[in-house]
């Protein structure tokens, strides 16, 4: 399947992209993850990208468009799952250029649906060690007992004032673009809220529907 999963921060999205790939063997396009792959390796595009973030700007629409195309390329434009990507009304018309004009369209977005008020009870649950960087979770991923307490910080933004600002700005960015694939019948739902496996689970049969339905 060709899908695209979308939702707000601390919507579970990676996560769940994650299972999809580990159990069905859909591979995971995270944008972030191939743009720091590619700074890594040092290829045209990785230097490219680098050079903007070094003098502290946003890497170019047009440069992350080009590694997300590589990396469906990568995967012989089959059985992937963007995960970052598309952001923008922009972004999606140009994948679906991209994929059109390889005959392959995208079979379903998906669409994690969790209310603003759990998403900052998530995401305010969240610190950081001060000292090595390393992230735990309060509630899933606590740190272990033999760490100073003091050294355990809970970054600037991951307070809630800062978590809702975030999310009014992805609220007003995403809109149009889930109108976008709305329209084209490809979106779907799915409730976000609840365990992971419980979410999987939605997926999955949201997917199984889409595929039969195909």
């Amino acid at each position: 399947m060709r899908l695209v999963i979308f939702g707000p921060p601390g919507a579970g999205k990676g996560t769940q992209a994650g299972l999809l790939e580990q159990r069905h063997g859909i591979a995971q396009i995270s944008t972030g993850d191939i743009l720091r792959e590619a700074m890594d390796q040092e290829t045209d595009l990785g230097q490219k990208a680098k050079s903007y973030i070094e003098a502290g700007e946003l890497v170019p629409d047009k440069l992350v468009r080009q590694l997300a195309e590589q990396a469906i390329a990568d995967e012989d434009y089959d059985d992937f799952m963007l995960d970052g990507y598309p952001r923008t009304e922009q972004q999606a018309e140009w994948l679906t250029e991209f994929l059109t004009a390889h005959e392959t369209p995208l079979d379903a977005v998906v669409s994690l649906e969790v209310p603003d008020d759990e998403l900052v009870r998530r995401l305010s649950r969240r610190r950081v060690h001060a000292e090595t960087g390393e992230t735990y979770h309060l509630d899933h991923d606590p740190p272990p007992e033999d760490v100073d307490p003091d050294l355990i910080v809970q970054r600037s933004d991951d307070q809630p004032e800062t978590i809702r600002n975030r999310l009014a700005v992805y609220r007003d960015e995403t809109a149009p673009l889930a109108s976008y694939y709305e329209d084209r019948s490809l979106l779907v739902s799915v409730d976000g809220t609840g365990g992971i496996e419980e979410v999987f689970g939605r997926i999955e049969e949201v997917l199984e529907a889409r595929a039969h339905r195909g």
